[in-house]
Parts: structure tokens; sequence; C-alpha cells
């Protein structure tokens, strides 16, 4: 978990440059895509959708930009026919990596994944290599300003939360997947504003990787996240602090 947590905060910090760059709202837009693609343009009848529009309005995409997104996913306007690709690998040093994609191109996905992976000395694994190493949780990423801790690990454990840890500027609170959406609602009628909400794949062991060996890691993960294809990047490193700093 440690080194989920030290990468997450880094990415937090990167938003601002994703968004800058166009990235973060395409990636975004894709995500509205499949969930009403697969669950139905109605938000209150389908939970994906609803926190994938959540996500689209917290980074402040136009309302328009999200129903034209929905619209064509359910048929009523023309566009890409997306679909959700996942890819397990390995990089420096055994660390096991789990790649979510949504692709209207399954095959320039796979050949830029697989650039990526090799440029930075890992490799594709069959299905399944990884993929037990990691839990689906959710974490909801509260600034210091909207809570104190107690009051926070309150609210949170008495909606299902399993963890609240106190991070460096503000507090990181995980829970299991089905108590995702409880302990969201908690917080925001306590009046609780999060920085950001989302459904991720959390190691349930790290490797330790340090000194080179950690920059060719941190690397990999800044060059597949780069890839317009990839929606979430996730792996089992724990690096030193100042190496996740640096650049």
């Amino acid at each position: 978990m440690a080194g989920h947590s030290k990468w997450a905060q880094i990415k937090r910090k990167k938003g601002a440059k994703d968004a800058a760059r166009g990235k973060l709202f395409g990636r975004l837009i894709r995500e509205v895509t499949v969930a009403a693609r697969q669950g139905g343009g109605d938000p209150d009848a389908n939970a994906r959708l609803r926190l994938a529009i959540q996500n689209a309005k917290d980074n402040n995409m136009p309302q328009d930009n999200i129903n034209r997104a929905i619209k064509k996913a359910t048929g009523e306007g023309g566009g890409a026919h997306y679909e959700e690709v996942t890819y397990e690998g390995y990089g420096p040093n055994g660390v096991a990596i789990m790649i979510d994609a949504v692709t209207d191109n399954k095959n320039r996905t796979t050949a830029e994944i697989r650039h990526a992976l090799s440029k930075h000395n890992g490799n594709l694994g069959e299905n399944g290599c990884v993929a037990w190493i990691f839990e689906k949780k959710g974490i909801i990423w509260v600034d210091r300003s909207q809570s104190d801790e107690e009051r926070l690990i309150e609210l949170a454990l008495e909606a299902g939360a399993e963890d609240v840890r106190d991070e460096d500027e503000g507090f990181e609170v995980t829970c299991p997947a089905a108590a995702f959406e409880p302990v969201r609602q908690k917080l925001a009628d306590a009046g609780i504003e999060y920085q950001s909400a989302s459904m991720q794949k959390i190691p349930i062991n790290v490797v330790k990787v340090e000194g080179d060996a950690a920059r060719k890691v941190i690397r990999l993960m800044e060059a597949l996240e780069d890839l317009d294809d990839v929606q979430a990047v996730s792996a089992n490193f724990d690096v030193p602090s100042e190496i996740l700093q640096e650049g």
C-alpha cells in the first residue's frame, strides 16, 4: 500500500498538467461513454455512470460534453465504438503492473503498451499472471481543510470504510468496492468535499525498489499513463519518497 499511496499523491499533483494537455478530459469522456454503453444512460440506475459523471464534473467538464458522450454511447449520436481492455505485465525488478485501457482500436493499443513496456525494461504477461496481486478498492482523497481526522474516521468507518490514512496534504479513505458509494455519499451529506474519488486496483503486497531501478519503474509508469488509450495503471512497487519527487 505504501508505494500505491505515495504514487497516488504524485499523480494528484500532476492532475492540473494532464488537464491542461487535454488528456484528462479525454479519459473522463471515455469512462462516461463506456459506463453509459454498458449500464444505460440513466445515472440513477447506473452507479458506474453516476461516478463517471461526478468525476467529470469535479474536473470542470461542461455538462454539454457529458450529455453528448451519453447520447453517443446509447445510440443517439455517432462516434467511435470503445471497448475496455485490461493488460497485465511486469516492470523492472519484477514489479507487477495492471493497465486498464479504453480503445477504439485494440491492435493499436496493444502495440503501444507493448512498446512502452519493452522500452522501459518491462514486458506483457498472460491474462491472470498478476491480477491476483490486486484488490479493487474505493479510494477517496480529502483535503485537510475539509475535516479533522477524528470526524472523518468516524463518518467513513460508519459508512463501511476500511481505513483512513493521514498523508502529507490530507486523508486517504479506503473502502471495499461495495461500500464505495455509501462512503462517498456519507461524506457528501456531511458537507465534506473530496478532491478525488475513484475505484482503483490496490496491491496486497509490494516490491521494494531503490536507486536506478526505482527511477526506471517511475519512467515506465509515466510512459504508460501518457498513452492516450490508457485510463489507469496500477503497480505493486514501493520506492523511496525522494525518487518519486524527482523531476
